[in-house]
């Protein structure tokens, strides 16, 4: 089995890296990124690439179908990864997320690849406040730049003449867990850095917004399914919600649980801020019926405490960490100043 992995020197590419290689000793893992986030490294261990039989650097705005050539799988992870960053560059997220997605998926296609796996966002849901859990069948409300080029890349890969390829768009839940390039944007992330840095987790809402959650190996485990299920598990063309029902959180809740396990931080909550509006429960019973020996098998407790024990064996804290590479937006901002990227997020290979 041949599979090429968009993005893959992001946050969920090295964890799914070592995923597939355990799980398929045998298979061509091939790796397509730009490099943004290479040096942007939480570990002491050997650079993740190195379970890659091939590293490509490139820009998914380029790929052409002769790039996809003799390969069975393409996971595409690429793309300007939340909200944050989704408003500061909104033009180039929307072709970078969408107008790219398309084109490498249409390269896919062309190339006869089997199986595209799109990674999409529970976020689509954007601001749901009756309560009810969504389902795949439920209206979306894309509140932001981020979540708006995702259901426009789902619709618009429904659309695409697919040549017999398997689509399969993953709307994960909320990533979380400890990665070789861990990100602190997220989240749960964020909450365990400010507990264990400056012995406080800061919540800056009213702490009452739904999110569900999910660890990124089990969002490995859920690509490896994508990347192998037939066209009779889900049709040919597929979005689904990758999750589960006991990872659906109020955001105080983490909070008090990143407490819990960090006793010597306090738990700060703005109960007099306005709510965040991106707040939804999501259901994700079609996923278990679809996946059921591929369910998310990490517990919140259990990542906290990776999370925790980890960052102190690196010998985090930083109390800045918020201005640090661990923060996607910052590290973009700091290539442009250098010259290293335009505002276009094109590579100029030019750096001060």
């Amino acid at each position: 089995m041949r599979i090429l992995i968009t993005g893959n020197m992001g946050y969920v590419g090295p964890v799914l890296v070592q995923h597939l290689r355990s799980r398929f000793p045998g298979a061509h893992l091939v790796g397509l990124d730009l490099g943004w986030f290479g040096h942007c490294l939480t570990t002491s261990a050997p650079l993740p690439e190195l379970a890659l039989d091939e590293q490509r650097f490139g820009d998914v705005r380029d790929v052409t179908a002769a790039d996809l050539a003799g390969f069975d799988v393409v996971v595409h992870l690429a793309a300007v990864s939340n909200d944050p960053m989704g408003l500061r560059f909104e033009a180039v997220t929307n072709e970078i997320n969408h107008e790219a997605s398309v084109t490498v998926a249409r390269a896919a296609a062309e190339a006869g690849v089997g199986h595209f796996v799109f990674a999409s966002s529970c976020s689509v849901y954007g601001f749901a406040d009756d309560g009810r859990p969504r389902t795949e069948q439920d209206q979306v409300n894309p509140l932001t730049a981020y979540a708006r080029s995702k259901i426009a890349t789902e619709q618009s890969l429904k659309a695409l003449d697919n040549r017999g390829m398997v689509i399969s768009c993953l709307r994960f839940a909320t990533a979380c867990g400890m990665s070789p390039r861990l990100r602190l944007d997220l989240v749960l992330n964020d909450f365990v850095a400010g507990a264990l840095a400056n012995r406080e987790v800061s919540v800056l809402s009213d702490g009452t917004p739904w999110r569900p959650l999910i660890h990124v190996r089990d969002m490995a485990r859920a690509i490896e399914w994508a990347a192998t299920r037939p066209a009779e598990n889900g049709g040919s063309f597929l979005s689904v919600n990758v999750g589960c029902a006991e990872w659906n959180f109020q955001v105080r809740e983490l909070a008090e649980a990143v407490g819990s396990a960090v006793p010597e931080a306090s738990v700060s909550i703005a109960v007099s801020a306005p709510p965040d509006k991106r707040s939804y429960r999501v259901d994700f019973a079609r996923y278990a019926e679809l996946a059921p020996n591929h369910q998310p098998q990490e517990t919140l407790a259990g990542t906290i405490a990776e999370l925790r024990d980890r960052l102190g064996d690196e010998g985090f804290v930083d109390p800045n960490y918020r201005s640090s590479s661990a923060i996607r937006l910052v590290t973009l901002e700091k290539l442009i100043r250098s010259g290293a990227l335009t505002e276009k997020l094109e590579t100029t290979r030019v750096a001060a």
